[in-house]
């Protein structure tokens, strides 16, 4: 079928959902200097892969200059 992926593995659809839930971007605000997250937040990547590959991390930084 046109549809089915042959190469990427059985693992490839329930990736792209899993991605799709959670989102790729994230917005956090900086308070003097520091990321302004509270005491149970955090940053984490996920891989929803059966195994990993390589991934690049994007940061833009916007704002005033102090």
């Amino acid at each position: 079928s046109y549809w089915t992926h042959t190469v990427e593995g059985p693992d490839d659809m329930p990736a792209h959902v899993k991605a799709a839930l959670l989102g790729s971007s994230v917005t956090i605000p900086v308070a003097d200097g520091s990321l302004a997250l509270g005491t149970w937040q955090g940053i984490y990547l996920c891989e929803h892969r059966d195994s990993a590959s390589g991934r690049e991390l994007v940061v833009t930084a916007w704002g005033e200059e102090r």
